[in-house]
């Protein structure tokens, strides 16, 4: 369930920090949120499809581990990006 090229590339133009940046943390938890949020919607019409569910809980346990990071190293960073992505309500 992964996220098209085109999507992919508008996210990392949107979250990056500098010209190459691919690997921030910014850039990581906006690609693992599309990537969480279309496996969601695949799982709402597939109810038993539990190799996928395992890969969702994954995903989303190396996003609360990426957003802890940067909540501990530069909290305006985390609130920006929380804010962007509409997480924690």
């Amino acid at each position: 369930m992964n996220i098209d090229e085109m999507t992919k590339e508008e996210i990392i133009q949107e979250f990056k920090t500098h010209d190459n940046d691919t690997g921030s943390p910014e850039v990581q938890v906006a690609l693992l949120t599309a990537r969480i949020r279309h496996l969601t919607e695949h799982l709402k019409s597939h109810k038993g499809d539990h190799a996928s569910r395992r890969g969702l809980l994954m995903m989303v346990g190396k996003r609360t581990r990426l957003l802890r990071y940067l909540r501990k190293r530069e909290q305006s960073r985390y609130q920006t990006i929380i804010g962007k992505l509409q997480l924690r309500r």
